[in-house]
């Protein structure tokens, strides 16, 4: 076993270990519990409103104990799991949901004394063994979902209740992989991404075809999108409900913009382990608006994206596509405000 493999396996276990632990902590015991796996100036950055804190105290002062305080039997269910080195950063990285009770307002969602579904994928900086940077999108389209409003059209896409986890049921990659699979999924990725990058809007508008993605992607792979989008079942349904409308706002496949967070990418490759890959970028200049996205007109300008992705390979073919998109934080920068439109319908309910 290689010293990295050594290193991935350590790690895993080590956070693997933080979240069970976090199961069943009290709000008086967190501040240790996250002082022993994160370093003290751990850069933590969450979906809107949450966004950057800084410092292993503030995460647990201004993130873990509102979240406690409003959803106090707060359980994890972890679908993916896995980790690795890649473009010279040590991963672990997560999805599933956040289950608990929600009997206190969190963020101004107003509290519905119901269990309450979290959907949540995480990615982890593991530097000297503990967790240097953290990037978190939850679902709080859903959340607000969940306590019956609605901020947004109807999703294209199927919604409600919780997405389906891995079909194989062996998403949580606590062991060493196998090698050759390894290489196998992350390759299959990266020839999807670099199709996707084929895409041209001035020359293909709604064709999607210099895609390729049918090479890649299983006539009836799964794709699995924050509330708002909805998932797909099919390729078709994909491209229907999905691709064309995002590329109709969004556009830029062939954009040259710089800057913000690249999770699970290296030179050539991605985060892969056994038959399971993640990536995803973090505040990353993505594309202009180009065109109508959801009733919001183009504005021309160049947003930012927090989008992560974790996928599950069988064969030759994607076949599972887990996608949370911090779309609070899309629509803010289109100048829709949608925690103002949840109060706003709040008082109007009243």
């Amino acid at each position: 076993m290689s010293l990295s493999t050594v290193r991935n396996q350590q790690n895993k276990s080590r956070v693997w270990d933080f979240w069970q632990r976090l199961n069943y902590a009290s709000a008086d015991q967190l501040m240790p519990l996250f002082q022993a796996v994160m370093q003290p100036d751990v850069n933590w950055n969450g979906s809107q409103p949450i966004n950057q804190v800084v410092g292993v105290d503030a995460v647990v002062e201004q993130v873990w104990q509102p979240l406690l305080a409003a959803f106090p039997d707060l359980k994890r269910q972890t679908d993916v799991f896995l980790g690795g080195a890649c473009g010279g950063e040590d991963w672990v990285t997560g999805r599933g949901y956040l289950v608990g009770t929600f009997v206190n307002d969190w963020l101004g969602i107003p509290a519905t004394g119901r269990k309450t579904h979290i959907r949540f994928g995480q990615f982890y900086v593991m530097r000297e063994g503990k967790i240097a940077e953290s990037y978190v999108i939850f679902d709080m389209l859903d959340v607000i979902r969940q306590a019956g409003y609605q901020l947004l059209p109807p999703s294209r896409g199927a919604e409600g209740g919780k997405v389906i986890a891995s079909m194989t049921e062996d998403g949580v990659l606590l062991t060493e992989q196998d090698a050759f699979k390894t290489r196998q999924t992350a390759q299959l990725v990266l020839q999807m991404v670099n199709g996707l990058l084929r895409y041209n809007r001035d020359r293909d508008g709604g064709d999607l075809r210099s895609m390729t993605g049918g090479d890649q992607w299983h006539k009836r792979f799964h794709w699995y999108g924050p509330s708002g989008i909805g998932s797909c079942y099919t390729l078709e349904e994909f491209e229907d409900f999905h691709q064309r409308p995002w590329l109709e706002g969004f556009g830029d496949r062939d954009h040259n913009f710089t800057g913000g967070r690249v999770l699970g990418f290296g030179e050539d490759t991605v985060l892969a382990e056994g038959n399971y890959a993640a990536l995803g970028i973090w505040d990353a200049p993505y594309s202009r608006h180009n065109g109508n996205y959801m009733g919001i007109p183009a504005t021309g300008k160049v947003m930012t994206l927090r989008d992560f992705d974790w996928y599950r390979r069988s064969g030759n073919y994607l076949v599972q596509n887990w996608v949370p998109i911090d779309l609070v934080d899309l629509f803010l920068q289109l100048d829709v405000d949608l925690f103002a439109r949840l109060q706003a319908q709040i008082a109007a309910s009243k």
